[in-house]
This record gives structure tokens, sequence and C-alpha cells, in this order.
């Protein structure tokens, strides 16, 4: 058995003043939640740890059930802080009512919701410097991965809800001038001596890294070396005249300004824009895409000070149903839950090749390999000014 837990304690006595059992208590203080069980185990000589998660579906490793503390479930209501980024906002206006409803039928409890919407990368800045988040969900698990790194949610929170926590897909969605003028079909024609780019910067932009791994990949996951993915990539940031520092940007530049023949972005705010009436573009969605997985996760920091983790386990769980899935299927977002993706099946485009973070090593490997400083993007940036 791992007796690690018992190595990290750092008895503020000297072992020998303290008994067993007193050494014992003074350790689980100062270890996390999820070593106390492994602890346990080691002090009393357990041949056999009982295990901190149970399996309750093959790929979801569940807490034991926490009950609210006292003093929050008999509160008349509970807040709830969800902090999430900008495109999931419409979602979320039929989704909460859905889960408080829910919750007040099961508990007898009003849920309030404090909602934060903004962009992935400024919104996990805002949980790390104090924005204390009961629920986030990101357009990157790069960004969940950095509320780890500072603490604030535990290692393994991949394996505690559905899909790896995975709870909306989408892909890249090539938009372009109405009626298409330049005849843009796929990913080579961005490389075109004649066609100008609206992109974001990947050093500064979540959407625009899901960018470049979609160009990226339509080299490398159609059989081409890293060679000819190089070159490609250059080609197509020579064909882009400026890099925003974000998606929003970009956006602005392409529809309010009129710059740029083809704008890259996400499928599902495409498929939004279209539903609110806005007109004045055409949309492609390439064949071979990647896969634009947002993941949503509990922070346990702030949900054991709050005493809020189980109804904010329980609202986390709740968007993987068949009943949120629908609503974050209505404004573009692909659905993870097979049924429902079965349901909507006629709204979205059918792509041949889809490829994920994955397929680049995940996204330490990808951070570390294309967007750190003088790394892959630096070098092909930097070769085309």
């Amino acid at each position: 058995m791992d007796k690690r837990p018992l190595a990290d304690c750092q008895l503020q006595k000297p072992a020998p003043t303290l008994s067993a059992v007193d050494r014992l208590v003074q350790c689980l203080k100062q270890v996390s939640r999820r070593s106390q069980v492994a602890v346990l185990a080691a002090g009393f000589g357990l041949g056999a740890v009982v295990p901190v998660y149970g399996f309750a579906a093959a790929s979801v490793q569940q807490r034991p059930t926490q009950p609210q503390p006292q003093w929050v479930s008999q509160k008349k209501t509970v807040e709830l802080t969800l902090v999430s980024y900008a495109v999931t906002k419409e979602a979320f206006s039929k989704i909460i009512p859905l889960f408080q409803e829910k919750w007040k039928r099961e508990k007898g409890q009003e849920v309030k919701f404090n909602e934060s919407y903004g962009g992935s990368g400024s919104q996990t800045r805002a949980v790390i410097d104090g924005l204390e988040a009961d629920v986030t969900m990101l357009a990157l698990a790069l960004d969940t991965g950095r509320l780890q790194k500072a603490g604030l949610i535990d290692s393994g929170w991949e394996k505690e809800l559905p899909n790896e926590s995975i709870v909306t897909r989408s892909v890249i969605a090539f938009v372009t001038r109405p009626g298409n003028p330049k005849g843009i079909k796929g990913w080579a024609d961005l490389t075109k001596p004649d066609i100008s780019v609206i992109n974001a910067n990947p050093k500064t932009s979540g959407v625009a890294r899901w960018n470049f791994l979609g160009l990226w990949g339509s080299v490398i996951q159609t059989g081409g070396s890293e060679a000819k993915a190089r070159e490609y990539v250059g080609q197509v940031y020579r064909n882009t005249p400026v890099l925003t520092r974000d998606a929003r940007e970009a956006t602005d530049i392409f529809f309010k300004k009129g710059q740029g023949d083809v704008l890259l972005n996400y499928e599902n705010e495409m498929i939004l824009a279209s539903q609110k009436g806005e007109t004045g573009f055409f949309t492609i969605i390439p064949q071979n895409n990647v896969s634009i997985d947002s993941p949503v996760a509990v922070v346990d920091k702030y949900v054991d000070k709050r005493g809020t983790r189980e109804v904010a386990e329980a609202f986390a769980k709740f968007l993987f149903t068949p009943e949120a899935q629908r609503e974050f299927a209505k404004v573009g977002f692909r659905p993870v839950d097979l049924t429902v993706r079965q349901e909507f099946a006629r709204k979205f485009a059918p792509i041949k090749s889809l490829y994920t973070v994955k397929n680049f090593g995940g996204w330490d490997s990808v951070q570390a390999k294309f967007f750190g400083d003088g790394a892959v993007f630096d070098q092909i940036y930097t070769a085309q000014r």
C-alpha cells in the first residue's frame, strides 16, 4: 500500500512524545481529504484500503456522500457561484432554472446562483485571484489544470464526473462573407495568396489555441509530416494580417470593421448567431476537425470553505443529464450524452475525421511544445514577420 500520505505529514511535536493515536490524529489534520483514508489504513496496519472513491460508472470516480453541513442545510436558500466562459451564458440561462426546480423539489431548499462569464483565461485568473467559484466551466482543460496547480482543485478532478468531466464539445468553423465569394471549402484554401484570415493570438486566446491545433492537425492527422505542418501553418499566418488578443476582438474586426475574408471561430457561436437572426456570413465546417472539449469542475477549496459541496457536486452532475444536455445542444454545443446527440443529429454537420488534444499528447505537452516561449508557434510566427 502507498504510505506516502504518512511520509508527507509534518508533526508539530516530536514523535516520541505522542501516542500512536495522537500522531495519527495530528497527521489527519494536515493531509488532504483524499489522503485521509490512506493514512488511516497505514496508521492502523490494514491489509486493504477502503477506496476513497467507488465507481458509479466505468470511468467515474466518486467521493463518499458529503451531506451539507447542518448550518447550510438548515438555510432556506443556499448560494452557488458559477464561473464560466462567455459563450455558455445562453445555455446556463435555461439550465440553471431546471436545476433550481429539481433541488427545491428534492431538498426543499432554494438555490441562488451568482454567475460570472468572460474569456476562459481571464476567468481562470479571477478564480486564482480570489473569486470564490463553487463550479467552473472553462474552455480548456488546460485552464482547469491551472486551478489545480494553484491548489484550488484536487488532483484527479477529471475522473469525478462522466466523460472525463468534458460536458460539451464543439468544432472549428470557417466564417466567410455572404455567398462565400472566395470559394473557401477547407483548410488548404486558407493558404491561397488572395485570402485574408482573421484569427486571435494563441498565446493569449483559448479559441486561438484550438484554431492552431486545427491547422496543425489538418496536416498531421491526414498523414503529413511535422515539416509539412510547419510550412502550412506558416503560410496561413502569412495570410493573417493581425492577431487579436481574443476571439471576441477577432469577431468584431471581421463583422463590425469588415476586415478579412474568413474568420476562424467556434461552431456553436455561429449556430447561436444564426438562431438570433444575425446575417451577413456563411459557415463552413471542415471535414477534418479538432474536438473542442470543455470541462466542468467543482472547486474543492471554496466549496469546503463555504459548505456547498453537496449542492455544487449535484449541479455539476446535473450538467450531464439529458435535460441539461438538450439545452446545450439547442444553442449550438455538441452534446456528450448519446441519446441527446442522436436527437440533435441533424443540427450538426457530420465530421469525417475528428481528432482531440490527446492526439497531440495532452494539454501539458501541447502548451510546452507549441505555446511556450520560443516554442513552435513563436518560431513559425517570427519567421513570417
